[in-house]
């Protein structure tokens, strides 16, 4: 399931590459970004924010708070797996949605250990390769508003973030956080509105989690 992972997931970095030479990075810039940060979600909150005409510390602020998750996968992860300590800050940089989700889907440790490894080595290789790809494709392009990569990455996070909008609840805090961003856009600098979405999001998520029993 690993492999099948991988591919999958790892495929989409195309995209990532292309867009992140839309928004003005190089090519070398955006594998080291791919390859460090490691995380979709961030990714593409990073270049969108910055392709939408922010700061390098609204991008990282907004990158940042979208990979919080991450922490709470790996307090799960460490949980289960027992790590080395010597393993652990490879398996920090491997943690991702995709990696989690296949080691907490295995029926025993050696499983979930053989699943994570699997899964976030896997994806980390394709999507790096693939960024790559995109990179240098997306710098034969020309002027991205040309083609419509100005917008494509708010277009590629929406199709990161659709497929998670399960229940009420997600959907609830998703138009919550959708509403606070259309209100500040007119009056805050760009790439703050999905500061203030994040912060708005975090504190739903909060609020609900504790009035459940």
């Amino acid at each position: 399931m690993g492999v099948s992972i991988a591919v999958a997931v790892g495929v989409y970095g195309v995209s990532f590459g292309a867009l992140a030479v839309a928004a003005g990075l190089s090519v070398g810039q955006a594998v080291v970004l791919s390859m460090l940060m490691f995380t979709g979600g961030s990714q593409f909150a990073f270049i969108g924010v910055i392709s939408g005409g922010g700061t390098l510390a609204a991008a990282t602020t907004a990158a940042s708070l979208l990979g919080i998750r991450n922490a709470v996968y790996g307090v799960q992860l460490n949980a289960l797996l027992r790590p080395r300590a010597a393993l652990k800050p490879v398996m920090a940089q491997l943690t991702i949605d995709e990696s989690t989700a296949t080691a907490l889907s295995q029926p025993d440790r050696a499983e979930s250990r053989r699943g994570f490894w699997t899964a976030g080595v896997g994806v980390w290789v394709m999507w790096n390769l693939f960024t790559l790809l995109g990179a240098l494709l997306g710098s034969q392009i020309g002027d991205p508003a040309a083609f419509g990569l100005d917008g494509a990455a708010v277009a590629a996070f929406l199709g990161l973030l659709w497929p998670r909008l399960k229940g009420r609840d997600a959907g609830a805090i998703a138009v919550a956080s959708a509403f606070v961003t259309l209100v500040a856009v007119p009056f805050v600098p760009a790439g703050i509105p999905i500061i203030i979405a994040a912060a708005v999001s975090g504190a739903l998520a909060v609020a609900q989690h504790r009035r459940k029993p």
